[in-house]
């Protein structure tokens, strides 16, 4: 069954590195189930054979669909791509409880470079597409970026609460550090993050950043 490919989700164990995970509560889909299964498929078949290859006719033969049934709801190649690729990551999008903010902060880490090494193909369409459209950028903002960005300001709120942090040292460029970075990584060739990638940037950037005296 279609929906099944991505319903899976992308955690497996991290090894020792998560010795607590409490309270993970994953976004709810926006879509209806039908919706779902076609996002499944679009994601599928990009996974399979790549954006230019990609057709509307494949997505909705693959779904038990009609093309009227896509584009009524997704007007564009590069919506339907976008939306399937918010959809295929979603339940990634939840808040680790680790305990500490290092354990948070490895725990996010390794989320984003197994979902990053998974749907790295369709990140650079993803990334071509939004260059070209400002109603796809705004719909990238609002529907990625912006609760992935509160989802790490949790993750550091959480850390101000037990003591960790002071919340003065939170600035703006940290809440893009971590996933920009790993999905940079992850988009150029030859150069994907890793397990030790991820403790690197926690412990070398990330954590010393946060924990400097403030002046």
């Amino acid at each position: 069954m279609v929906r099944q490919y991505w319903t899976v989700l992308p955690y497996a164990l991290y090894g020792e590195r998560v010795a607590k995970i409490a309270d993970y509560e994953a976004e709810s889909s926006p879509w209806s189930p039908r919706e779902a299964e076609l996002l499944a498929a679009t994601l599928q078949l990009l996974q399979q054979h790549g954006y230019e290859r990609l057709t509307v006719d494949a997505v909705a033969a693959t779904a038990k669909a009609s093309k009227a049934t896509v584009y009524r709801r997704w007007p564009s190649k590069g919506e339907l791509v976008l939306a399937a690729f918010i959809e295929g990551i979603r339940c990634a999008a939840v808040r680790p409880d680790t305990g500490t903010l290092r354990g948070d902060l490895l725990h996010l880490g390794d989320a984003i470079t197994e979902q990053a090494a998974q749907h790295s193909a369709t990140m650079r369409a993803v990334m071509v597409e939004v260059s070209r459209d400002p109603a796809l950028r705004e719909a990238m903002q609002h529907q990625f970026l912006d609760q992935r960005k509160a989802l790490i300001e949790s993750v550091l709120q959480q850390a101000v609460d037990r003591g960790e942090i002071k919340a003065e040292a939170i600035t703006e460029e940290l809440w893009d550090l971590m996933p920009g970075y790993l999905i940079f990584r992850s988009i150029v060739p030859n150069r994907p993050p890793s397990e030790t990638t991820v403790q690197a940037l926690v412990d070398n950037v990330i954590i010393p950043s946060l924990t400097r005296p403030i002046s």
